[in-house]
């Protein structure tokens, strides 16, 4: 695939919302950095990849802002990786979020969907 074939077939995440993803992921539990881009591209069914240069810096904002705590351990593969686990205000900031994501897409699929508000098709 062409570099600009793959630039063309990227999907944006609206800002803030890779945050949200990241505090969705370790509710499943600690992860380490790699674990938490792959659980994002696998549960999206390989439609959001986040690349190494936008996930550290908001997992750094994210721990800055105390949703997230990390500490270094040993991987399944027998090598030292950073860990982050959701922290209390974390969960509370994920709940919130969550709330605000449902009421911004269905505002979208709304405006989407001209004409269906007002009973005609």
């Amino acid at each position: 695939m062409a570099k600009r074939e793959r630039y063309q077939n990227r999907i944006e995440l609206i800002q803030g919302t890779l945050d949200m993803l990241i505090l969705q992921t370790l509710v499943w539990g600690a992860q380490h950095g790699y674990g938490i881009g792959q659980a994002i591209r696998s549960g999206s069914g390989d439609v959001l990849q986040v690349e190494t240069g936008s996930l550290y810096p908001a997992l750094h904002r994210l721990e800055k802002q105390g949703w997230i705590r990390s500490e270094w351990r040993t991987s399944e593969h027998n090598q030292r990786a950073k860990y982050y686990e959701l922290t209390a205000t974390g969960k509370q900031q994920l709940a919130s979020e969550s709330q605000r994501w449902k009421q911004v897409s269905e505002a979208i699929a709304s405006l989407m969907r001209p004409g269906e508000s007002e009973g005609t098709a």
